[in-house]
């Protein structure tokens, strides 16, 4: 039992999902203007490059807060700066309800998408804390499941609940939800006692940041998680349906059927990834190899996909999901390549990289696509829908040799100072009880040794 009575497994458990609530209220807040979308444009007058920017300013935001919300996260701790956090987002999605004009909706965005820039690496860095090693693929996937739901609650739920109220009172109602969750983080979200370290000063944590984002370690890792991740979900999000449309012929609900089956398998597959990453150690295989294998074989679902072989839809897609989903092991692979106390700022620095792939991947899809004349019912051939997912097929190919490159990839001289502080910590500090965050002894990924976290 812990000091407050608690045992282990229940405080890892509620750690678990009190993080959880705050990734599917990032998810939710992410995915909102679907079911807002005609209301937006009807009572505002926005046309849809209005409605397209004022979406994606979240994720600009989302995206340029990442390094900072990293340094903020190992300095003061996932639960404080979480909650914190997540309460600017209540402020802003009050803002973007009370909003009368297109400016007061891009603030409100804008201060959402900073509000819950820091929830999913807030709780990946709390689980490393709570969980050992070879758990973290199982619980970090079970995060981006409970999250992922919060793209099904803007669905159908969303629409339902739009015939009784207002979505301007929806809006500020869901103000009232972000603040009960960052009560719950706050209060629910304290693991064991940390190590009896200095905590770096502000400037130390930057320099940090700095050593990773320059550290082959990292990028060896993050290459083909980046470029996986970011194909995946560009064209989950947006150039999916044009695809099955134009390239394939499908019908419209055929398609809008196929999205949701692929968004399912995404959900189905953070779970089973992470349940079967470790089981496979059996056979010899890293959780580094593990992980690059399962994102291979998304590749190879893209190349079936391009030669259009004869494979049942569903089969396809689900299978186009299921392993679309694999690029969330990588964050289990950088807490054994990096110590805890680094976590914070290697998960924003992968998340940063994945947001603006997702991007620059939508907008060169487009690009690519604008080479060719629409035909005359306004789509595009199918040969352009091929080559821009040729193109990006190929990138990831590039980015799949470099993962599996065998490069000697040191600890970065921050990072091995952490390693060194935290295992000294260990050994001059007894805690009251055993905590379930010290694994006996996690491999480590490929051509590297593990370490203490």
């Amino acid at each position: 039992m812990t000091a407050a009575g608690v045992t282990p497994r229940a405080m890892a458990v509620r750690v678990l999902l009190v993080f959880a609530l705050g990734y599917f209220v990032s998810y939710l807040f992410r995915s909102i203007n679907i079911g807002f979308a005609p209301f937006l444009r009807s009572e505002m007058g926005m046309s849809a490059a209005d409605l397209g920017t004022l979406t994606g300013i979240y994720y600009l935001a989302f995206a340029l807060v990442q390094i900072p919300a990293g340094i903020l996260l190992d300095t003061y701790g996932p639960r404080r700066v979480n909650a914190a956090m997540m309460l600017l987002a209540a402020v802003g999605t009050v803002i973007f309800g009370l909003a009368q004009d297109y400016a007061g909706l891009m603030l409100g965005r804008i201060l959402i998408g900073i509000g819950v820039a820091a929830c999913l690496n807030a709780a990946f860095k709390a689980l490393a804390g709570v969980f050992p090693l070879r758990r973290l693929p199982f619980v970090n996937g079970l995060v981006m499941a409970i999250g992922g739901l919060g793209g099904v609650v803007v669905g159908t739920p969303l629409n339902w609940l739009l015939q009784f109220s207002d979505w301007r009172v929806i809006s500020i109602s869901i103000a009232g939800v972000t603040v009960l969750v960052a009560a719950a983080i706050w209060l629910g979200g304290r693991g064991p006692a940390p190590l009896a370290t200095h905590r770096p000063h502000l400037l130390e944590q930057v320099r940090g940041t700095r050593d990773i984002l320059v550290s082959a370690r990292f990028w060896q890792a993050a290459s083909l998680a980046v470029m996986t991740s970011g194909v995946f979900y560009a064209v989950q999000s947006l150039w999916l349906a044009p695809f099955l449309m134009e390239a394939r012929g499908m019908s419209v609900d055929r398609t809008a059927a196929l999205v949701s089956i692929l968004g399912l398998a995404m959900v189905t597959g953070n779970v089973l990834l992470g349940a079967a990453a470790r089981m496979v150690e059996r056979f010899g295989l890293t959780l580094f190899q593990f992980a690059g294998g399962c994102m291979v074989i998304f590749l190879l679902v893209q190349l079936v996909v391009l030669l259009g072989w004869p494979v049942p839809a569903v089969l396809l897609w689900v299978a186009y999901g299921l392993f679309g989903s694999a690029s969330i092991l990588s964050y289990a692979v950088m807490a054994e390549r990096f110590p805890h106390s680094m976590l914070g700022r290697v998960g924003t620095s992968l998340t940063l990289m994945t947001f603006l792939l997702i991007f620059l991947c939508q907008v060169g899809v487009g690009w690519i696509l604008s080479f060719w004349q629409p035909m005359a019912d306004g789509n595009y051939p199918p040969q352009a829908h091929l080559v821009a997912w040729g193109t990006l097929l190929a990138l990831q190919v590039l980015a799949a040799i470099w993962y599996f490159w065998p490069m000697a990839t040191p600890l970065p001289a921050s990072a091995e100072a952490a390693a060194a502080a935290e295992a000294a910590a260990r050994d001059t500090t007894v805690p009251d009880t055993p905590s379930l965050a010290q694994p006996s002894a996690a491999p480590g990924s490929s051509g590297s040794p593990s370490h203490p976290t």
